[in-house]
C-alpha cells in the first residue's frame, strides 16, 4: 500500500504500509497521518521523515472519548494565554492538547493553575509560531510561550521507541537521561506517568481524550502507574514523591500495584539530583497538604530516605513529642497556604530537621562538650549531612541555623530588648511558641516572652513560616554595565 504523506513545511513523501497497520489505516475514518511520522531537523532547510514502528501497540490504541456534555471541564478554567497556544497551533494545522495537571484537576473539582499543552507540532515549529517563545532542556526538549509572568509550557508528543539518533538515551539502571524521540499522541499518553495524568483536552472539539483509562481513575479518586510500576520508578526515582504529592494533593488513594514497590526501591531517591529533590520538598510541604505528605512519606517508608537524620531522632523520641511538634508545625503551615499568607523555606526546613537537631546535640552533650559548642556543632552536622541529598540554598539554611541557636536565648530571659531586635526574632519567637504549645515544659518561658514582646503578636502576618519569604518571588533588576570609552 503506497500513500503520500503531506505535512505542515515539508514536502510530499511516499511510504509504504503494509500488513495490519495497512488495514487499520485503510478504514473508512479520519486519519490524522502527522501522527504517524518523526521529525528530525537535521538543517535550516531539511527536515527528514522517519515513520514509526509499525509494531508499537500504542498506534492501534483506540481512546475512550468524552464529549463536552459528559464532562465538567470549562474553557473559563483555562488561562487566557493557555487558549491563545491552542487556538493558535489548532489554526495552524496542528493538533492541539491540554494535557496533564489542568485536566485532572478541572476533572477533581480544583481549580488548575499550571497549564502544559501537547502537540503533534515540533520544538522548532512551535517557536516558529510565537515570537515570545523560547525552547529549554535537554533530558527534554520542551518550547516555553511566556506571557509577562505566565508560562504556558508546549510539548511534543513523546515516541516509544529508539529511533537510533541517539535522541534517546537510558541509563543501564533504568533512569532515562535524554528522551527527544517524538511520535504519536498513544504513545504520549503511555509514556505520562500516572493514568490521571495521561487526559488531554482537545481544543477542536472540546472533548476528553482518554488512552489509559485515566477518566475513571480521576472519578474513583484512585492514583495509578501506567505500565510496569518497578520500570517506571527506575526511570525516575521521584516519580515516588510525586506518587505521595498527588495523593496528598487531591486526597487519592494509590492503588496497592503502585504503592507495593516503593519501600524497596526508595533508595533509588539518592541518585536523583539534590537540586530536583529540594524543589520537591517545596512541592510536598508548602502546598497546603504538607501533614497529609509527610505522613504519606512515612507510610511510604520514603522519609528516611529523606530526611534521614530525622527519621532516626523521631524513632528514638519514646514520648512521641517532636513528632507531635512537627505535625502541628506543618498543620499550621497549611493553615496560611489556605489563607494565602507568606511561608519561609527556611522555617519549614528548621521545623524538619529540628528533631534532628535535637537529637545530634544530645549526643554531642552526651560526650562532654559544652551547650553552646555542641548547638553550633550540631546545627553545622545536620545541615552538611541534609545538603547532600536535598540541595538547602545558603539562603535557607543560615536562617533555619539561627532559628535553632536562638532557642536557648528564650530559656536564658537575659538581654530582652537586644534579643527582640535581632533580625531572626520573628522567626525564632514563633518557632519557640509553636514548642511550647506542644509541650508544657516551656510554659512558664512563653508566659514570660508573651508579657514582653506583646508587639510581636500584633504584626500582621506573624505565625509559623511568616518570615524570610522566597526573595526569587520578586523579579531582579540587571545592572547595566558602564561602557568603556568616553561618549562623543
Amino acid at each position: 500500500m503506497q500513500l503520500s504523506v503531506t505535512t505542515k513545511g515539508i514536502a510530499v513523501f511516499p511510504i509504504s504500509i503494509s500488513g495490519s497497520f495497512a488495514q487499520e489505516i485503510a478504514r473508512p475514518k479520519p486519519v490524522n497521518y502527522r501522527h504517524l511520522l518523526v521529525y528530525q531537523p537535521v538543517g535550516r532547510d531539511s527536515w527528514p521523515v522517519k515513520t514509526l514502528n509499525k509494531d508499537c501497540h500504542c498506534l492501534n490504541r483506540q481512546p475512550t472519548i468524552i464529549p463536552r456534555d459528559q464532562h465538567p471541564i470549562s474553557r473559563k478554567q483555562i488561562s487566557t494565554s493557555a487558549l491563545r497556544v491552542l487556538y493558535r497551533l489548532h489554526e495552524e494545522g496542528f493538533a492541539a492538547f491540554l494535557v496533564g495537571g489542568a485536566v485532572r484537576d478541572a476533572l477533581a473539582g480544583i481549580t488548575p493553575k499550571d497549564f502544559d499543552i501537547a502537540t503533534d507540532a515540533t520544538p522548532e515549529q512551535v517557536r516558529g509560531l510565537f515570537r515570545n517563545c523560547r525552547l529549554i532542556g535537554r533530558r527534554f526538549r520542551l518550547a516555553h510561550v511566556v506571557f509577562g509572568r505566565e508560562i504556558i509550557e508546549v510539548a511534543t508528543f513523546r515516541g516509544q521507541t529508539d529511533d537510533g539518533t541517539g535522541d534517546r538515551q537510558v541509563h543501564q539502571d533504568g533512569r532515562v537521561i535524554r528522551d527527544n524521540v517524538y511520535g504519536s499522541i498513544e504513545e504520549d499518553a503511555v509514556r505520562r506517568d500516572f493514568t490521571a495524568n495521561a487526559l488531554y483536552y482537545n481544543i477542536a472539539d472540546f472533548s476528553v481524550h482518554d488512552y489509559v483509562g485515566g477518566f475513571q481513575d480521576v472519578l474513583d479518586r484512585r492514583l495509578r502507574l501506567i505500565g510496569d510500576p518497578e520500570g517506571r520508578y527506575r526511570e525516575d526515582p521521584v516519580r515516588m514523591l510525586r506518587a505521595v504529592r498527588l495523593a496528598a494533593k487531591l486526597h487519592f488513594e494509590i492503588s496497592p500495584e503502585t504503592a507495593a514497590p516503593i519501600p524497596a526501591l526508595a533508595g533509588l531517591l539518592n541518585q536523583a539530583a539534590p537540586a530536583r529533590l529540594f524543589d520537591e520538598c517545596l512541592k510536598l510541604f508548602l502546598s497546603g497538604h504538607a501533614v497529609r505528605s509527610f505522613e504519606g512519606l512515612e507510610r511510604m517508608g520514603l522519609l528516611p530516605v529523606m530526611l534521614p537524620d530525622t527519621a532516626k531522632a523521631l524513632k528514638s523520641n519514646s514520648n512521641g513529642s517532636l513528632r507531635a511538634m512537627l505535625l502541628r508545625g506543618l498543620a499550621q503551615t497549611d493553615d496560611r497556604v489556605q489563607r494565602g499568607d507568606s511561608v519561609s523555606p527556611a522555617f519549614l526546613f528548621a521545623l524538619l530537621l529540628w528533631p534532628a537537631w535535637c537529637r545530634t546535640k544530645a549526643q554531642l552533650e552526651a560526650g562532654g562538650m559544652h551547650s553552646a559548642e555542641a548547638q553550633q556543632r550540631a546545627a553545622d552536622k545536620v545541615t552538611l549531612q541534609q545538603v547532600h541529598l536535598i540541595a538547602i540554598p545558603r539562603r535557607f539554611s543560615l536562617p533555619m541555623q539561627e532559628i535553632w541557636l536562638l532557642q536557648s536565648r528564650f530559656s536564658q530571659r537575659k538581654k530582652v530588648g537586644r534579643l527582640v531586635t535581632h533580625p531572626r526574632f520573628r522567626a525564632a519567637y514563633d518557632f519557640f511558641k509553636l514548642r511550647a504549645d506542644t509541650t508544657a515544659q516551656h510554659a512558664e518561658d512563653a508566659a514570660f516572652w508573651a508579657a514582653h514582646a506583646p508587639a510581636v503578636d500584633a504584626v500582621p502576618g506573624s505565625g509559623p513560616v511568616a518570615h524570610e519569604t522566597v526573595d526569587e518571588d520578586r523579579p531582579r533588576t540587571r545592572k547595566r554595565r558602564r561602557r568603556s570609552g568616553t561618549v562623543g
